[in-house]
């Protein structure tokens, strides 16, 4: 069961402003990184569903995290039905992120109250995902979509709308300034922010001290 309601999720994805995405599958390597990041400020992180058996990962590095970070909202990401979106839910996850929009997976997320993010590449298709009771949309991939220009574009028109760009967010303050000043919800971030060469060595403070200057510039352009 979902530690963090719906409205929590929503409400702390626009408090810290940063989503770090991340797969990998050394659990223990897992752990670490989402440590770094709980130390450095971060409390919403997706999980993606990318590999074979990434819901015993998930299951375990939810558990684990319950009792060493338990202000971390731990969700998953990259799941592109409804099926799987189910794994998850009876594994504890607080949210669903998906690259696409699956009304199946809409209505079994629904059903539990458990937030959900589908991915979107037009405002027709945003505005679908409100009817499908979707709070905060997600933009994918956000620089191929239409980058911080799509994001203003959208808000126009539909000014209520919640905007997760993923996918070409950058951390540094001139990418993220173009993305908070467009009007985004929060911005997704994956490689950007866990460097291949950093995961080799082994440099968590590394990542820690980036999701710190992350969020500082986050909280500057608010």
């Amino acid at each position: 069961m979902a530690r963090f309601t719906r409205i929590e999720v929503t409400q702390k994805m626009k408090e810290t402003g940063i989503v770090p995405v991340f797969y990998h599958k050394d659990i223990e390597l897992c752990k670490k990184v989402v440590k770094a990041c709980y130390e450095g400020g971060i409390r919403v992180f997706e999980f993606t569903n990318r590999g074979d058996f990434a819901t015993l990962l998930f299951a375990e590095l939810n558990q684990w995290a319950i009792l060493e970070c338990p202000d971390m909202i731990l969700g998953v990401g990259s799941v592109i039905d409804g099926p799987t979106a189910a794994m998850y839910i009876a594994l504890g996850t607080n949210f669903v992120v998906s690259p696409l929009i699956d009304e199946e997976m809409a209505r079994i997320c629904n059903k539990r109250k458990i937030a959900w993010s589908p991915g979107c590449g037009s405002v027709t298709e945003i505005g679908r995902a409100h009817e499908l009771g979707c709070e905060v949309v997600k933009i994918f991939p956000g620089s191929s979509v239409g980058g911080a220009g799509f994001v203003s574009g959208v808000l126009g028109p539909m000014p209520y709308a919640s905007i997760m760009p993923t996918g070409g967010v950058t951390p540094d303050e001139e990418n993220l300034g173009k993305w908070f000043k467009a009007g985004v919800h929060c911005v997704g971030m994956g490689s950007q922010l866990f460097p291949k060469e950093i995961l080799a060595s082994g440099d968590f403070g590394f990542i820690r001290e980036t999701c710190r200057k992350c969020l500082a510039i986050v909280q500057k352009l608010k």
